[in-house]
Order: C-alpha cells, then sequence, then structure tokens
C-alpha cells in the first residue's frame, strides 16, 4: 500500500513529485479566502503568478489546473474545493481523490497536499478538527489508487506510479493532530485494501481453505487469533446449513472464527459475521451466465469482516471481537442440494429449500445461532445476500434492518461519517407469511416482493438473545463503475463503516453494556 505521513514543511520545501494545494471557490461567500489564498501562493511562488488567475482557475469543486513554479522541482497542482459552505468530509476525501488521480496521471511517485487552515473552513463545522481532515485527505488520496494488478504481467500496468503521500502543514500546532488521522487512515485503508484484494481474486485463489489461509496470515500479523472448522468440525457442530450448500462443491467448507481481546478490562463483546460464499454459481437454481464472473465477489461480506478485525489491535480498541466466517462454494455438483430439501440448522430449526440460489442465508442461520455461544452485546452480519435490495437502493446505500434501534442508530452515524451510507429498511411481521413453510420452520426464499426484508426476516429465526443487525451489502459491494476512490469491482464496503462503528461505540451517546 501507499506510504502515509504527515510532517510540517514549507509548501516550497515539500519533497514531492507534485504538490496539490486545495482551494475554496471564488464565490461570493469565500472571495476573500480565496483571494488570500491565492495571494499566499504567489508570494511563495512568484513564477507561476500570471496563472494564479480567477478567470483561469475558480475553484470549482474539483476542478484542476496544474502550473510549472521555478522555485521547486514540483509541479503545482490546484483542486478546487468548491463554497466552504458545501465543504464536507465526503467532499475532502473525493478532492484528495482528484489530486491523487491526477497525480497518478502524471506518473508522480509521491505526492504532497497541503491541508487546509482553519480560515479556509471557517464555514464548516470541522474547521478546528485537524485529525479528521488529515484522516478524511488520507483516506481519499490511498483509497482512489487501489488497483488489483495481481494478474497483469505489464509492470506499468499492473502498478500505480504513486509510492507515497505527505498530508503538510505550515502550522506546528495542528501537526500533532494530523499525524493521528493520517495513521488511523493508514490502518483503515490498509484493512479496506485487504478486502478489495480477497474479493477481487479469482475463484481459483481465494476458495473456503485457501480464504481460511489468508484469515488466519492476517491474524498473525494484526494480533488476533484464528480457528478454523474443518468439514468434519462443521458435521461435529451441527451445521446443517453450510454443509448443505457446500455439497454441490469439490471444495470442502470452512467455518473461521476470529477472536480479538484487549489487553484492558473488555466493555462489550461484538460478534461481525460475513457471508463467505468464495463463489455462487447458484447450485441447481443456476444463475444467467451474463456477469456470474462477479459471484467470486459473493464472500464481499466475509473480506470486510476479515478486514476489519485487523484493525482492532493497531487501534487498541476496547472491546472484545469475534469475527465468524461461514466459507462454501455454492456450485452444482451431483450431490449438490435441491429445491426441496430440509435443512436442520445447529440450533435446531428446520429450513425448506425453495431457491438453491438463496444460499447465503443458509450458511448465514448456522453462524448467527453460533455467535450465541458467546454471549454477545451485538452482532452484525454483512452479506451481499439479495439482489433486491439493489432495485431498492441501488449503489449508494446497504440495506439495515435489525432487532435494536440504538445500535442501528449507532450505524447509520457511522455511516454518514465514512459515507458507507446505510438505510434502515422495515422487517414487519405482515412480510413473515412469504417464508412460511408447509413441511419445516421456515422457507429460504419469499419471492420476487420485498426479498431484502423477507431475507433478513429468515435470518432473524436463528439469532439468539442479543442485539442484531443486518447489512445487504448487495448494492455497494460489488460495483460496475469506479467512483471517486472506489474502484471498479469490489469497494471493500463494510471496513470503515465496522472500524468507524467499533472505533466511537464506546463513547456513542447509544452505547449501552
Amino acid at each position: 500500500m501507499i506510504a502515509l505521513s504527515a510532517e510540517r514543511v514549507p509548501l516550497a520545501k515539500a519533497k514531492a513529485d507534485v504538490i496539490a494545494v486545495l482551494v475554496v471557490e471564488n464565490a461570493e461567500t469565500d472571495a476573500e479566502a480565496f483571494r488570500r489564498q491565492r495571494t499566499g501562493l504567489e508570494r511563495i511562488f512568484e513564477s507561476v503568478k500570471p496563472g494564479l488567475n480567477a478567470e483561469v482557475f475558480a475553484g470549482r469543486f474539483q476542478e484542476t489546473l496544474t502550473l510549472f513554479p521555478t522555485e521547486t522541482n514540483a509541479k503545482l497542482l490546484l483542486v478546487g474545493l468548491g463554497r466552504s459552505e458545501k465543504l464536507t468530509m465526503e467532499r475532502l476525501r473525493r478532492v484528495a481523490a482528484t489530486a491523487a488521480k491526477t497525480a497518478v496521471g502524471m506518473k508522480a511517485k509521491t505526492l504532497a497536499i497541503a491541508s487546509p487552515d482553519a480560515r479556509m473552513l471557517s464555514n464548516t463545522t470541522f474547521a478546528d478538527d485537524s485529525e479528521a481532515i488529515g484522516a478524511a485527505l488520507a483516506e481519499g488520496a490511498v483509497l482512489s489508487v487501489y488497483k488489483f494488478g495481481k494478474y497483469i504481467t505489464d509492470a506499468e500496468k499492473r502498478n500505480t506510479s504513486l509510492r507515497r503521500v505527505h498530508i503538510v502543514c505550515s502550522d506546528g500546532a495542528s501537526l500533532a493532530a494530523l499525524q493521528r488521522g493520517t495513521e488511523r487512515a493508514r490502518v483503515v485503508c490498509e484493512a479496506t485494501y485487504l478486502a478489495r484484494d480477497l474479493a477481487n481474486a479469482p475463484p481459483n485463489e481465494i476458495y473456503p481453505a485457501t480464504l481460511a489461509q489468508r484469515a488466519k496470515a492476517t491474524g498473525r500479523r494484526f494480533g488476533f487469533s484464528v480457528k478454523v472448522l474443518d468439514e468434519q468440525g462443521i458435521r461435529k457442530a451441527k451445521m446443517g446449513g453450510v454443509l448443505a450448500v457446500a455439497k454441490g462443491s469439490e471444495q470442502p467448507p470452512r467455518f473461521i472464527i476470529m477472536e480479538y481481546r484487549p489487553r484492558r478490562r473488555r466493555r462489550t463483546r461484538i460478534v461481525l459475521v460475513g457471508k463467505g460464499v468464495t463463489f455462487d454459481a447458484g447450485g441447481i437454481s443456476i444463475k444467467p451466465a451474463g456477469g456470474m464472473s462477479e459471484m467470486k465477489m459473493d464472500m464481499a461480506g466475509a473480506a470486510a469482516v476479515i478486514a476489519a478485525m485487523s484493525v482492532a489491535a493497531p487501534w487498541k480498541l476496547p472491546h472484545h471481537i469475534i469475527g465468524l466466517v461461514p466459507a462454501v462454494e455454492n456450485l452444482l455438483g451431483g450431490a449438490a442440494m435441491k429445491p426441496g430439501d430440509v435443512i436442520t440448522h445447529l440450533n435446531g430449526k428446520t429450513s425448506e429449500v425453495d431457491n438453491t440460489d438463496a444460499e447465503g442465508r443458509l450458511i448465514l442461520a448456522d453462524a448467527l445461532a453460533f455467535a450465541a455461544r458467546y454471549e454477545p452485546d451485538v452482532v452484525i452480519d454483512l452479506a451481499t445476500l439479495t439482489g433486491h435490495v439493489v432495485v431498492g437502493l441501488g449503489h449508494h446505500a446497504t440495506g439495515m434492518m435489525g432487532n435494536d434501534q440504538e445500535v442501528m442508530d449507532a450505524l447509520r452515524e457511522a455511516g454518514e461519517r465514512t459515507y458507507e451510507r446505510v438505510w434502515h429498511l422495515p422487517m414487519f411481521e405482515e412480510y413473515e407469511k412469504q417464508i412460511k413453510s408447509d413441511i419445516a420452520d421456515v422457507k429460504n426464499s419469499g419471492g420476487r416482493p420485498a426479498g431484502a426484508i423477507t431475507a433478513a426476516l429468515f435470518l432473524k429465526r436463528f439469532i439468539g438473545r442479543y442485539r442484531w443487525v443486518h447489512l445487504d451489502i448487495a448494492g455497494t459491494a460489488i460495483l460496475n463503475e469506479s467512483l471517486d476512490y472506489i474502484p471498479k469491482g469490489a469497494s471493500g464496503v463494510g471496513v470503515r463503516l465496522l472500524a468507524e462503528f467499533l472505533r466511537t461505540w464506546e463513547h456513542s451517546e447509544h452505547f449501552r453494556s
């Protein structure tokens, strides 16, 4: 991953190939701030004074202008912040992403981004929050240049040119806070890269056994323990859903148990559950061929949970955190489960298989029942569970359902801060008749109407007496086109959301142990 740092240095002396300066828009409310910035830049880089013309560059949001000052060997990149009253942390991320992508286009190896001073941000609510500003700038820059190039043989196409990003300031008073922010961002960006790498990897690289190996390697590196149940262990635990889905594949299932224990006394026990279908062909209820290759990313929930576990030790989180990943392939072998089969799950409840392509809920049912053994305070599951949530929310929000409003409110607020936004969907009891079975406790598919909701209601049948939230990330985990700092393919969604929730839950107004 790209190296990150924050340092105090005069702008003209920043050691970088490109120096990015963020400029507010030359609009009525910011005219004085724009003039002050332009005057300051003219003093530092007198050679480019003719180019610092409001008619040439007005500072509109994500507008760019490249100049070539003689006072430094670096190129000077101006990036528009837009109007300060519209400025948010998300806009800072996007502006930093613009700077980083432009620098990559120049084949730059190092980028310095000048942190905006408090006077420029006087119309915002975060003018004095240098830690959050540093984190936002670092996240936007680093996440925007992610590339999954492992299998590209051309080195130039495989790797991004950018090697280091500096967040620089001239004010020593804000340096320590900027450094905390960039360090926080470094940890969560590395975790997001991990999640993207896992989900983008081809299915002949990542399958249940190798996903478990990657979880073990991540645990060794980042300070959490990992235990893996093989097929025999899963059978002994009576995880009927995991076994049933795995029957169609020659790759045996795995059940991954990750555990982080804080050094000081834990405040809460939180269980994270991630759907780990490493490839989903739909089973006997086979998917259409078009787009099936994307189903290597049907384990994006598992990737997010493994990656989120990696932030716990570096951030010294106070919670006892457990990560559970049921890992399977859903294929069409001769032994594959069939529509009409009845499964007995870990907690003794039975489900009728109406559609073998509704497999994620079958394996999550066992994992959610297993979670009760830890007597958790909170359980959060993430899954690319339904196409229905994409119809309802598109690719810009994750569907959220659960049984505890306080936890959902805390996740919603974490989602607003990270811009991994979640949207609460109802779980009215009237929907339950859609998953009523004539021969088992519950049916695994309720048909097309409200499909994301009926999937969550299926999961609800298998939870214990704990606070639970289900996040359907089917629309946000897999993207067909890139966004400002999110690439096409696996987005890594859920990592920053979970990390922010875990970081702030102890201090949240919604917290209760």
